[in-house]
């Protein structure tokens, strides 16, 4: 990988339309102006925020407190599973339905439990998404300190204060019965299978490791006597632990369902792992260091062939639309593809640019701006002032973190000599 100082390269994609072209010739162009009569599209670039993306494989959404609460496929499969196999002879359909729906109910409000304690630290959630295992809360920005202590401790919380309460209602009532009877599902137990699991909930989220609560409070609780590396191995390496000795008791009773919760619980602390070793290893650099320099911008006067050529002709995927110095919006593959089937290749790349692309200084921390550039194929647009100077692609910043870890590595070995 050659380094290239900060700069915009300033050329544009029309210059490459005569290489190759996937679409054919079209009918009349000059200098890659598009001929049609169809007017130009408003080419204003929009001053709305842009919005993060959705997390892939989730249907539909619902607004909670603000909140975009979306499902993931595999939560509503687990939903109708639920519901194929809670029908029986002495529990009634429409209290089998009660049953998802409180627990699913119990799931959202722990969620919102941590979206609220987050509100009140200036830390805006921008969906929660439902999983089969639970839900997941995607904060703005990572809380810190004792504000992930706060945040997290929140969730559980909620569940503890709704087992309790419903134990509580119960007893009054007089309606306990043994445990063991649970497996066995009536209307008349209801209630209290609702009360257990949320108690499960309680006690589930509250184990000492990543990446239930339980492991951001155990690291928080551990920032106070170590840095945020140590506290963070420490958390995840007893989420790794914890996964293992899940998965093996799976295997050795056949609780395969054990075996999926495991999985989980492996693969997040993880990831939350190598997530920290990113924002150690960029600590303290500026985004112009891992920013992408030669790059092709389009004009909003272009039309989509030109851009299905440009995107052939370059490895780029992402692509500026400029007018003149002024930057309009980005044109992602995804949207070139889309724009081709829908609207054919002599619209407009004004018509399918998004008019709010995540911008950020050149001068910002890499480290601030990682959980941004989360998603597969995420793009911003580096900035200084108003000029465009770069692109910032989860790909070129992945290359960047294994680069310098590279050279940290080689580095310690030299000074070990």
């Amino acid at each position: 990988m050659e380094y290239l100082p900060a700069g915009f390269s300033g050329a544009s994609g029309h210059e490459q339309a005569g290489r190759r072209s996937f679409v054919g010739t079209p009918a009349s162009r000059d200098n890659g102006t598009e001929s049609s009569d169809r007017p130009m599209p408003d080419a204003t670039p929009s001053e709305e925020k842009p919005k993060p993306a959705p997390s892939s494989g989730t249907l539909g959404v619902l607004r909670v407190f603000g909140v975009p609460v979306r499902f993931h496929f595999t939560f509503v499969l687990l939903l109708i599973f639920l519901l194929f196999i809670g029908v029986g002879e002495r529990q009634s359909g429409a209290m089998t339905a009660l049953y998802v729906v409180a627990l699913f109910a119990s799931v959202l409000l722990h969620e919102l439990g941590h979206t609220l304690v987050a509100r009140q630290y200036g830390i805006r959630t921008t969906e929660i998404v439902m999983y089969p295992i639970g839900g997941v809360s995607r904060p703005e920005r990572m809380p810190k300190g004792w504000e992930e202590f706060w945040i997290a401790i929140s969730g559980p919380l909620v569940n503890g204060l709704i087992a309790a309460g419903l134990f509580a209602w119960l007893a009054t009532q007089h309606q306990f019965v043994p445990v063991e009877l649970l497996r066995d599902p009536t209307d008349a137990n209801l209630a209290q299978r609702i009360a257990t699991g949320n108690f499960l909930l309680f006690v589930f989220n509250l184990l000492p490791a990543y990446p239930m609560d339980g492991g951001r409070v155990l690291r928080s609780v551990l920032m106070l006597f170590k840095p945020e590396e140590q506290a963070t191995r420490v958390a995840a390496g007893a989420g790794q632990i914890l996964a293992t000795m899940l998965g093996l008791y799976g295997l050795l009773y056949s609780n395969f369902i054990m075996v999926f919760v495991a999985m989980f619980i492996y693969i997040g602390a993880s990831q939350e792992g190598a997530a920290m070793r990113g924002r150690l290893l960029t600590t303290g650099v500026p985004v112009r260091a891992a920013m992408i320099t030669d790059f092709r911008t389009l004009t909003h006067g272009q039309s989509i062939r030109d851009a299905g050529n440009l995107l052939l002709a370059t490895s780029q995927h992402d692509f500026p639309v400029v007018h003149g110095d002024q930057v309009l919006g980005l044109l992602t593959r995804a949207a070139l593809v889309r724009a081709m089937l829908t609207d054919g290749p002599d619209a407009y790349v004004a018509s399918a640019m998004d008019r709010a692309p995540r911008r950020v200084s050149a001068d910002t921390p890499l480290s601030d701006v990682l959980q941004d550039l989360s998603g597969p194929r995420a793009c911003a647009l580096a900035m200084d002032g108003d000029r465009l100077v770069g692109l910032l692609t989860s790909e070129n910043v992945s290359s960047f973190i294994l680069l310098r870890q590279v050279a940290m590595q080689q580095q310690a070995r030299a000074q070990a000599r």
